[in-house]
């Protein structure tokens, strides 16, 4: 097996310098949210819980023996 010449790892080299370079991607754009779609998906949970607990507190009330109205 013939050893590696100093020029051949040298040309090796700038080559894959330039396909990496070449290869570069520009930097990620700003985030375009302000937040407001987090606060609208906070805002449906809690309404989710809200009716959860609703549905799992009514049966509770309708069977009291107390007759308030």
């Amino acid at each position: 097996m013939a050893p590696i010449s100093r020029a051949f790892v040298l040309v090796m080299t700038a080559v894959a310098m330039l396909a990496t370079a070449a290869n570069a991607q520009a930097p990620a754009p700003a985030p375009t949210s302000d937040g407001t779609s987090l606060d609208q998906g906070i805002a449906y949970v809690l309404m989710f819980v809200a009716l959860v607990l609703t549905y799992l507190i009514h049966p509770l009330d309708a069977s009291s023996t107390y007759k308030l109205f």
